[in-house]
């Protein structure tokens, strides 16, 4: 064989390694990118399934907040009503209690006796005024106290089911 030939079959030789070779490379380099893909794709995947589940509980506990917060607003109703009924109550008993002041008063024409019914008018104004004092800030501390125990109830109920959420995510 010539030297040429030689030359010639060694350069075939070479470049069928070297095909071979690239044909390897471009082989391994698609399993790679097939590999990427399904690992992105389950990784999309799980995301879209956390996504997913943390929108759910987000919902959940927007539910039980806002049922939460329905409750209350039903205490308060109940309240209100509670303390609309205290109120009448309180002007019924100073109806009676001014209704007494005025019986009082004794007109006669023993003046000893009259002046008794006088101090004895201004005693009962005097405690007429302070039962009507007494019974309105008597009603304004009650409206107070139940304002702040449904709201602490409310508060506490939210924030156990915030705990109770975050407990069951851990």
């Amino acid at each position: 064989m010539t030297w040429p030939v030689r030359l010639g079959l060694l350069t075939l030789v070479l470049a069928s390694y070297w095909g071979a070779y690239q044909h390897g490379r471009s082989v391994e380099r698609s399993d790679a990118l097939a590999a990427s893909a399904q690992r992105d794709g389950s990784v999309r995947l799980a995301e879209a399934v956390g996504e997913r589940a943390a929108r759910e509980e987000e919902q959940q506990r927007a539910k039980a907040q806002e049922e939460t917060r329905a409750h209350a607003y039903k205490q308060h109703q109940v309240a209100d009503a509670g303390a609309t009924g205290a109120d009448a109550a309180g002007e019924r008993l100073q109806h009676d209690a001014d209704q007494f002041a005025a019986a009082v008063s004794c007109p006669g024409p023993d003046t000893v006796a009259v002046a008794r019914g006088q101090a004895a008018t201004r005693a009962a104004m005097v405690l007429s005024d302070l039962l009507t004092r007494a019974d309105a800030r008597a009603g304004e501390l009650a409206k107070a106290y139940d304002q702040a125990r449904i709201a602490g109830q409310q508060c506490s109920n939210e924030y156990d089911q915030l705990t109770r959420g975050a407990s069951l995510n851990h």
